[in-house]
């Protein structure tokens, strides 16, 4: 069972049952980022989370899955950027971001692990691409609705442009430099969204 299979039947599902999914994909993005996708078992999640190993293996056939089901449980319990001119909804995720980034969130701190497994193992590079690809659509999904309206010119890639807004936030925290700060994210996102197009 996944993710997106539970997702679909909350409403007849066990509670107890829910309380364990949880538990179990939280101790998974826990001890990813502690350990890293190598040293990463189902017997430590199985410690970590107090659910059997067995109950795992029922609904998970290994690391892999229960990592991607971890990682799309969390995409899916982000909140949709609430409505707005673009460059506020724009400002108000990158701050979101940047506050993840200099924080101790545990979610944040496993993704250098997945990078580094994503070069060793194909199946684990094609997840990484598509958790990066499903965490870019939020910001894009705005940079979408600025061109719709009329905000940000028609012909604006906005799948580039939410690369390079947000790779600055993610490349300082992976390379240990110093990271941008919240209240520098307004700075970042006056550099580089376009102006409006001008009136005819």
């Amino acid at each position: 069972m996944t993710v997106q299979d539970v997702s679909t039947t909350k409403v007849d599902i066990d509670p107890r049952v829910e309380r364990s999914r949880v538990q179990v994909l939280h101790a998974t993005l826990e001890l990813l980022g502690e350990v890293g996708y190598g040293d990463l078992t189902i017997e430590a999640v199985a410690a970590r989370s107090g659910v059997a190993k067995s109950t795992i293996y029922r609904h998970w056939k290994g690391k892999l899955e229960l990592v991607t089901d971890a990682f799309h449980e969390m995409k899916v319990a982000e909140p949709p950027p609430a409505p707005g001119p673009v460059a506020q909804r724009v400002t108000d995720l990158l701050m979101d971001i940047a506050r993840n980034v200099i924080g101790t969130d545990w979610r944040v701190n496993c993704l250098p692990a997945l990078i580094e497994a994503s070069a060793r193992c194909p199946e684990v590079a094609d997840v990484s691409r598509d958790l990066a690809e499903a965490g870019m659509s939020r910001v894009k999904a705005v940079l979408d609705d600025g061109v719709a309206v009329g905000e940000l010119p028609a012909e604006l890639d906005t799948m580039l442009l939410a690369d390079a807004l947000t790779g600055p936030i993610f490349l300082r925290g992976l390379f240990h430099r110093r990271p941008v700060q919240p209240d520098e994210v307004p700075g970042l996102v006056a550099l580089l969204l376009p102006s409006p197009p001008s009136s005819p």
